[in-house]
């Protein structure tokens, strides 16, 4: 089948865009932010899926290439006076960058050794930034207020935002299908099912690895500029915390990993459930502990996710799950 005439996909889009555009049509600031949040997740989630789903390379760093856009989106916008189109851009060319050097180093590492090395990565940088007095050290980037004036004051900011984050997460759905469909994507998968049968059918495995983790970090750079310029701020504690990267591997596993609707599923559901979590007065404390347990139970009883499990239980759905 033409991967563009795959009726999940066209679903899929129409979906994320019926979502996003009911708080435009109502014009409620209350269901934005909770959409903002989704779409968020969505996004952040179906990127690290190239990495992860795709070629199987388990990332607790993802989170560091949203930091990183943040932290430098906000300095070329307060302290340069450039403009946000220009932020997101730089925002998503020092995450690409940085991915290419990581990449080139420590995707040489497989299976739990790289995983631990995320987490150094994502240490490490908090650690640098925290000492970095151009970003603010450990106090961080506050936005000056006049910077929202170029864009008609805040609250227009906040919807402009909003506009910008729900074409980015559509075009990372877009982008997830192409790769996954691509001679690229069944090289990438090739290599999450044997590295080195990969190689000896031809993949040339170190660069594919490392364009992956390139492409799979734009976005959340560039994801970062609009986050931290919507909330006016940015701290390295906020900007690298593990538990961030740790809820988006939930929502992948919780969605099916390797998939394109997956992590749109897994991300919507998490976000549903973390909601409720965090407005109850019994577990608003213990949010991540249930995270954690449900990441062991997806693993124990359906490790391929809701998507993948639909797809065995009911065959006629492949068509339709993406």
């Amino acid at each position: 089948m033409n991967p563009w005439r795959h009726p999940g996909l066209w679903i899929t889009l129409a979906l994320t865009l019926g979502l996003g555009l009911w708080p435009v049509v109502l014009q409620k600031a209350a269901l934005r932010e909770t959409i903002f949040t989704i779409l968020l997740s969505v996004a952040l989630a179906s990127s690290l899926n190239i990495i992860l789903g795709y070629a199987g390379y388990i990332s607790f760093g993802h989170v560091v290439f949203f930091g990183l856009g943040g932290y430098v989106g906000l300095y070329l916008m307060n302290t340069l006076g450039l403009s946000l189109w220009v932020a997101l851009l730089a925002g998503g060319l020092a995450a690409a960058l940085l991915a290419f050097l990581l990449g080139k180093a420590i995707l040489r590492l497989r299976g739990a050794y790289f995983a631990l090395a995320t987490i150094g990565v994502n240490e490490a940088m908090r650690a640098f930034i925290n000492n970095f007095a151009p970003f603010g050290g450990a106090t961080g980037i506050s936005l000056n207020f006049k910077v929202y004036q170029a864009y008609g004051g805040a609250a227009n900011a906040l919807w402009l935002v909003y506009t910008i984050l729900l074409v980015t997460t559509l075009a990372m759905i877009l982008i997830s299908h192409i790769v996954k469909n691509s001679k690229f994507g069944l090289g990438l998968m090739a290599i999450r099912e044997d590295e080195d049968a990969a190689e000896v059918m031809g993949v040339i495995t170190p660069n594919a690895k490392t364009w992956a983790y390139v492409l799979s970090a734009v976005l959340p750079g560039m994801l970062g500029v609009l986050f931290y310029f919507k909330n006016g701020n940015i701290e390295p504690g906020d900007a690298f915390r593990l538990s961030s990267s740790i809820e988006l591997l939930v929502m992948i596993m919780l969605g099916g990993a390797g998939t394109v609707l997956g992590p749109v599923i897994g991300a919507a559901g998490y976000q549903a459930l973390r909601g409720f979590l965090l407005t109850n007065a019994l577990f608003k404390n213990i949010q991540l502990s249930v995270a954690g347990i449900l990441l062991l139970l997806i693993i124990l009883f359906i490790p391929v996710g809701a998507v993948g499990w639909l797809r065995r239980r009911f065959p006629a759905l492949r068509r339709l799950l993406p």
